[in-house]
């Protein structure tokens, strides 16, 4: 990282209300870094998910299907073909330019869920790659990592025409792929960016305000509901509020 861009790090740690750093990398070590026991692993701990009943019960089952891969990117690969290039709900019709899948590390111990894809991010295929993703990636530089050892997907892959919310159809439609990333990849923690994401993962109505601050359990993972990248850059108040966030994720990182 050249000087300028370290100046920029540090003035927006300090926008989100960070108070000083720390050279202590023991928070920093991953689960991943134990000994491996590879997929079948997961595919045991999504079958103890489906016996305690709930939301982990749809997801168990379709994990079941990475027994056959060697590791979790060989099973995301497989995921993104069997979507291929999809037609399933209407949104193949209505403008969108390609597939966002997912991008990140393939045994992260974070992900970042968020709602659908934007006008870049539909070129490029890549999500949070506009204004917000920038945010985004700054933020996840803020606590200590870099984008490559997280992983980003939404909840739908395709972008909706105007980056209107994504309809209920759309979502029952799409959900099931990022429940199969998510049993595959089986973070630790999980961050729903915004009220669309945490609302269509919580299967509530509550608003983002009123869900943030929380831990939820979810699919094997903490689920933490924060403000999308996209409503800090209209609202830049609300970066202390998301920085709270970020450190309850670094704090469960690190447990």
């Amino acid at each position: 990282m050249d000087r300028e861009a370290l100046r920029e790090h540090l003035r927006f740690a300090a926008e989100l209300g960070v108070a000083g750093t720390t050279r202590d990398a023991a928070w920093r070590v991953r689960s991943g870094d134990a000994p491996s026991v590879g997929i079948e692993r997961k595919e045991s701990d999504a079958v103890t998910r489906e016996a305690s009943g709930g939301v982990e019960r749809e997801g168990a089952s379709r994990t079941a299907t990475a027994r056959f891969y060697a590791n979790s990117a060989d099973a995301l690969v497989a995921v993104r073909t069997e979507i291929g290039d999809c037609t399933r709900c209407k949104l193949h019709a209505q403008g969108r330019r390609q597939i966002v899948f997912g991008v990140g590390n393939p045994d992260a111990d974070l992900m970042f869920v968020g709602e659908a894809p934007g006008a870049d991010e539909d070129v490029q295929g890549i999500p949070f790659v506009g204004r917000a993703g920038q945010l985004l990636t700054k933020i996840i530089e803020a606590i200590g990592l870099q984008r490559s050892d997280v992983y980003i997907a939404n909840v739908i892959k395709c972008r909706p025409p105007g980056n209107r919310n994504p309809e209920q159809d759309e979502v029952e439609t799409c959900e099931p792929f990022l429940f199969q990333q998510i049993d595959i990849i089986k973070p630790k923690v999980i961050v729903a960016l915004g009220t669309f994401a945490a609302r269509a993962l919580l299967r509530t109505l509550d608003p983002i305000s009123r869900l943030r601050g929380r831990v939820y359990d979810y699919r094997g993972a903490k689920l933490i509901p924060t403000f999308h990248p996209a409503y800090l850059l209209r609202n830049p108040s609300s970066k202390r509020e998301v920085w709270e966030d970020m450190k309850l994720v670094r704090r469960l990182l690190q447990s």
